[in-house]
């Protein structure tokens, strides 16, 4: 337990502490950010305020669990796992697509960076190796994800053949990069809800390291690679999203950019995959989910009727032109957020008491 504190403490503190750096870094070089024409007019007065703060994210969730792991040198079974290495190179991997794209936005000074096939380029081959790696026996040991869909648990009938789990791997990561690339256009909003989604899977990922089938085969345990190792990575996701957020909340000094949404959304999604907890993602993130949704409804009713079903998508605009204001907006999202949170993590620990009869 003592090294997960240390992985979220290191990230928060990293976080904290370099964020004012960065600003000053990226105000001085220019990297200031773009707004949409068409979006919501107290929007223009944000324009300028440094971004690509994602890559303090990154950095500090990487340095989190690399120092929480010096706590734990000595110890048998406790080195670093392929399993987190793995998330790891999906967050940066993710992280470096968005950093192009945000770092495209300011050179052509426009608020649209990589054109769509290049972004979806980037995603797949980050996601597709992420995906194949995850599903080969490394050095004689199982696999680091099930080709099972699961829920809160590996769901045997949904087993699905290599190429199919690795195409709908892809898809799953890519759909909740993206998601969370969308949810990222107020203040403290990406960054509060990841947070806050993180913080499940610690719980989450740690009951799975002491139910683990590999250490005591009881009825209710789960087999998952290195669970403790996954709660390390997001610990240290957790706290580097909270301390970015305490210069990221309204009024923001800083934006995270596709730099953290991209890599953000990506981790989520790996950590799923890993846990087996693929579908309770869609509950935990249910704002990404909602998100996603208003804007794939608004695209596709209005070419079908030229009319449009939001004021403005994706929704959390819609909400600021019906007239909320931009904090309220952001708090009753957060509030959604950590409902769908409580409901995922019921979920879980129901299953659990379902299946050891307590």
């Amino acid at each position: 337990m003592k090294s997960v504190l240390i992985a979220a403490a290191v990230g928060l503190i990293v976080s904290i502490l370099l964020t004012p750096v960065a600003i000053k870094t990226f105000r001085r070089q220019g990297f200031g950010q773009e707004i949409r024409d068409d979006g919501p007019e107290s929007h223009l007065s944000k324009k300028g305020t440094p971004t690509m703060g994602g890559t303090v994210i990154v950095l500090a969730t990487v340095i989190g669990y690399l120092v929480a792991h010096l706590f734990l040198l000595g110890q048998p079974g406790r080195g670093v796992t392929s399993t987190g290495l793995l998330l790891l190179f999906l967050l940066v991997g993710l992280g470096v697509v968005g950093f192009l794209d945000d770092y495209l936005k300011i050179r052509h000074r426009r608020s649209l960076g990589l054109n769509s096939t290049a972004k979806l380029v980037g995603q797949t081959v980050v996601g597709l190796s992420f995906a194949i790696l995850a599903i080969i026996e490394i050095g004689g040991r199982a696999p680091v994800a099930s080709t099972s869909i699961s829920f809160v648990r590996e769901i045997a009938p949904l087993a699905l053949p290599s190429a199919a789990f690795v195409l709908f791997a892809l898809v799953f990561i890519a759909g909740f990069s993206n998601a969370v690339n969308l949810t990222d256009g107020l203040d403290g909003l990406a960054a509060g809800c990841s947070a806050m989604v993180f913080g499940a899977y610690v719980v989450i990922s740690f009951w799975q390291f002491g139910h683990d089938c590999s250490t005591a085969a009881v009825e209710g345990c789960y087999t998952v690679r290195d669970p403790l190792d996954v709660t390390l990575v997001a610990a240290a996701a957790m706290g580097a999203c909270l301390g970015f957020l305490w210069w990221n909340t309204s009024p923001a000094r800083i934006f995270m950019g596709d730099t953290g949404s991209l890599a953000l959304g990506g981790l989520m999604a790996g950590i799923a995959v890993v846990t087996r907890t693929e579908l309770l993602l869609v509950v935990l993130g249910g704002l990404f989910v909602a998100v996603t949704l208003s804007v794939a409804i608004q695209i596709a009713f209005f070419k079908a009727t030229r009319r449009r079903v939001f004021r403005m998508a994706p929704l959390h605009h819609h909400f600021e032109l019906a007239g909320w204001a931009e904090n309220t907006v952001i708090v009753r999202f957060w509030l959604v957020t950590g409902m769908a949170v409580a409901f995922g993590i019921g979920a879980f620990y129901a299953d659990w008491l379902s299946l050891t009869g307590l």
